[in-house]
């Protein structure tokens, strides 16, 4: 795996679980930063920042964003493999959302400092 250039987002998010079939306020999709909502048969997934998470579900705040740079090629391979093995051998849990033209990792602001410096070790270069 080549290096990889990954931006830490400023702000806190929080990932919120939502029954499922709970609708997503509109007003999400206009909210700065990263918005990603998830729908299963067994729940709605929304990550935001933190100012921005929707009320009625079970909401876990305190995380951080780092985004790889993009865009990336949908022919790439081991992008989030590299990442996540770099974190699980410094026990950095991680919540990871990939879009058309990148990935992201959500880690706990508590691990940020261990969860840059074992990217670092790992050989990319971290902003």
């Amino acid at each position: 795996m080549n290096r990889l250039v990954v931006d830490v987002v400023p702000g806190e998010y929080a990932v919120t679980r939502l029954d499922p079939g709970t609708p997503v306020p509109a007003e999400l999709f206009t909210a700065e930063g990263l918005v990603s909502v998830t729908s299963t048969a067994a729940e709605v997934s929304v990550v935001t920042p933190l100012e921005h998470a929707p009320s009625g579900g079970r909401s876990e705040p305190g995380w951080r964003l780092l985004t790889v740079r993009g865009p990336l090629e949908f022919t790439l391979t081991g992008i989030m493999a590299a990442l996540a093995g770099a974190l699980a051998q410094a026990g950095v849990p991680l919540f990871a959302i990939s879009t058309f033209d990148t990935d992201h990792l959500l880690v706990r602001d508590a691990d940020l400092a261990r969860a840059v410096k074992a990217l670092r070790e790992g050989g990319h270069e971290i902003n």
